[in-house]
C-alpha cells in the first residue's frame, strides 16, 4: 500500500508554497519529513486531510496497484497542539471516542488495555483533561488516532513538548505500529528524524526530496540533509 501524491500545488495569495509535489510514501516504514520553519509541512499535512483545497495535482491510496480515493476514515492526523474535549476524564474521552467509532476498530480492547498501551498511569486515567499536562493531552490525542487504525497517520511535531522518557516511549511506541501504517513524521530537529526515522525527506522551495543515506557514514549524511535544508 501506498500514498501516493502527483504534482501538488498550493498557495496563499502570491506566495507558492507547495510548488509541485511528487512522491510516494510506502507501508511499513516511517518518513521524516524535514523543512525548515514556515517550509510547507503543515501546509502539506492540511492538504492531505483536506482542511485546505488544493490549487492542482492529486493524492490517492495504491494498494496492490488499485487506486483508491482518500477517505476521511484513512487519515490520521497528530496535530501538535493537542485538540482534547478538557470537559471529559480520560477515561470518558477514550470510551466516547470508542462508541462513536466502534464502527471501524477492529479487535476492540478495553479502556484501560488501550492506557496501558499508551503508558498513560492508572492515577491519571481518571482525572479530568483539562489538568492533563500538554505531553499527556499529546499521548491522548495520538491514542485515539493510532485506536482509529488509518491507513494513513501524520504526525505535526507531535514530541516536541514530551519530556526525554515519554518521547523514547513513544519512539518506540510508533515503530511497533509502522508496519501496518504509512506514517510521515513532520519535525525540524534532525536528530529526532535520525533516530526514528526510515527514510528522510526534505520540504524545500516547495517540493520534496527524498536524501537517500547511500553508502554515506552518519556524518556525512547530516551534512547531506544540512547542505539541502541551506538550499532554501
Amino acid at each position: 500500500m501506498k500514498l501516493v501524491i502527483k504534482h501538488l500545488k498550493k498557495s496563499f495569495d502570491k506566495k507558492k508554497v507547495l510548488e509541485d509535489i511528487n512522491f510516494e510514501f510506502e507501508k511499513g516504514k516511517i518518513y521524516g519529513l524535514l523543512g525548515r520553519n514556515g517550509a510547507g509541512k503543515t501546509t502539506l499535512f492540511n492538504c492531505i486531510n483536506e482542511d485546505l483545497d488544493v490549487d492542482a495535482g492529486e493524492f490517492y491510496i495504491e494498494n496492490n496497484k488499485k487506486i483508491e480515493k482518500m477517505k476521511p476514515e484513512d487519515i490520521g492526523y497528530v496535530l501538535s497542539t493537542p485538540n482534547v474535549p478538557e470537559f471529559l476524564t480520560g477515561r470518558e474521552f477514550l470510551k466516547f471516542f470508542i462508541e462513536i467509532n466502534h464502527e471501524r476498530i477492529k479487535n476492540v480492547k478495553s479502556t484501560d488495555e488501550y492506557f496501558d498501551f499508551m503508558k498513560i498511569d492508572k492515577d491519571d486515567r481518571d482525572k479530568l483533561l483539562k489538568d492533563y499536562s500538554h505531553g499527556m493531552k499529546n499521548k491522548m490525542q495520538m491514542l485515539v488516532n493510532i485506536i482509529s487504525n488509518p491507513n494513513v497517520l501524520l504526525f505535526d511535531e507531535p514530541l516536541t513538548s514530551l519530556d526525554i522518557v515519554v518521547q523514547e516511549e513513544m519512539k518506540q511506541m510508533l515503530r511497533e505500529i509502522k508496519k501496518d501504517h504509512i506514517i510521515i513524521f513532520s519535525t525540524h530537529i534532525m536528530e529526532l528524524a535520525l533516530d526514528l526515522c526510515d527514510e528522510i525527506v526534505i520540504l524545500n522551495k516547495g517540493v520534496l526530496e527524498e536524501v537517500n543515506k547511500e553508502n554515506l557514514d552518519n556524518k556525512q549524511f547530516k551534512n547531506k540533509i544540512m547542505e539541502a535544508l541551506k538550499e532554501e
